[in-house]
């Protein structure tokens, strides 16, 4: 497999981490962002929105999008553990997925990129006020499911957990601490004991 990725994206650790977790191999190719790399037209053929993360299959198959990524890997190799088969199960996981793709992505993620100033077109829509507000209603969600359960959609973790926590994670990076939650801190320490944990990538200190 070939991860086409970047280090500081939080959907690429997405992918990484899930990897980890299933102690599968696989080749990083870094996509050089800010020199346009995304743009190239051997990029656009495995991804014509000129995105990361890209995932190429053993079988040459590329698939783009953290969340389809994370669903195939889960399915081809994680058997029922990351993604159950039953209905009502994944009916769950696909819930906190809807949750990280509007409040997560409008809110946690696209504080932290107005507020370092991160390029991209996410950064460009809403404000630094809009995204903080959605992000209170993603935590508050959160929050209420990890106060009497271990992780959000089983009992054990599953992609559901995976593609939250990122974003959650480097909230304190768009300038607010994540306080006055403390079932989502203790969720944080449970997922980051399990085996194969990689570190999320957070911005080095002083960094501009």
């Amino acid at each position: 497999m070939k991860l086409y990725d970047l280090e500081r994206s939080g959907n690429c650790y997405k992918i990484r981490l899930l990897l980890a977790f299933l102690g599968q191999a696989y080749e990083r190719v870094p996509v050089a962002l800010d020199e346009g790399a995304q743009r190239a037209a051997e990029f656009v053929r495995l991804n014509p929105r000129g995105q990361i993360p890209v995932l190429v299959t053993d079988e040459g198959t590329a698939i783009w999008d953290s969340t389809a990524i994370l669903v195939y890997l889960a399915r081809r190799y994680g058997q029922e553990q990351w993604l159950p088969g039953d209905p009502l199960s994944m009916a769950r996981v696909m819930q906190w997925l809807a949750l990280e793709q509007n409040e997560g992505r409008y809110g946690t993620a696209r504080a932290r990129v107005i507020a370092l100033g991160l390029k991209g077109a996410l950064g460009q829509t809403g404000t630094l006020e809009e995204s903080r507000r959605l992000a209170e209603i993603a935590f508050a969600t959160l929050e209420g499911r990890l106060t009497d359960h271990a992780w959000l959609a089983a009992d054990h973790p599953t992609i559901a957990d995976i593609a939250c926590y990122p974003y959650t994670a480097l909230y304190p990076e768009s300038g607010l601490a994540l306080d006055g939650y403390p079932a989502i801190h203790a969720w944080f320490a449970r997922l980051e004991a399990w085996p194969g944990y990689i570190p999320v990538p957070r911005r080095p200190v002083g960094a501009g």
